[in-house]
């Protein structure tokens, strides 16, 4: 008796186990994971002349405090981000009185792929919610989960965190 239930357990193991590879292996692929992003620079900003993949940057300087995200081939797209602020250092942003605040009440990405035939295909999210406020308090956090609908191929994505009207204010890079 005591062997029969050595054997049991020995197949509840092996079992476990292979349903946990299992699952592991049914994830899509990723295409991207990232743990940094950065804000837009004031070279960057709305207005300089510079876009990225023909997204323009927001009107004002920004920093991230921490970010990470994944997508998948599948298009499942998801982004955390904290402290997104406007930049505490900046003179424009100092003189308005927004330094190391967050006045944006909801976020949205772009992901931003180059097809095939060399063009870019920029793929917007709906609007997340985000934490008004300084960084210090919990200003510029939002969680971003969404589906958007890759191109085949999508080659080098950018996903960006912008306003609802897509200015960027963060994006894949240091």
């Amino acid at each position: 008796m005591k062997k029969l239930g050595l054997l049991s357990a020995a197949l509840l193991v092996i079992a476990a186990g292979s349903l946990a590879g299992k699952s592991n292996e049914d994830k899509p692929p990723k295409i991207l994971e990232f743990k940094t992003m950065t804000g837009v620079p004031k070279g960057l900003t709305a207005g300089s002349g510079n876009t990225i993949n023909g997204v323009a940057g927001g009107g004002l300087p920004w920093v991230i405090g921490s970010a990470k995200g994944e997508l998948d081939v599948e298009g499942r797209l998801e982004i955390d981000v904290t402290g997104l602020v406007f930049d505490p250092t900046d003179p424009d942003v100092i003189a308005r009185g927004l330094a190391g605040m967050n006045t944006v009440p909801f976020f949205r990405a772009i992901v931003s792929c180059r097809t095939g035939d060399g063009g870019t295909t920029n793929l917007m999210t709906t609007t997340f919610p985000a934490t008004q406020g300084p960084a210090s308090s919990g200003g510029g956090s939002a969680k971003i989960e969404a589906w958007v609908q890759l191109p085949k191929p999508c080659i080098a994505p950018v996903v960006f965190v912008t306003s609802p009207a897509g200015a960027w204010f963060a994006a894949t890079g240091f």
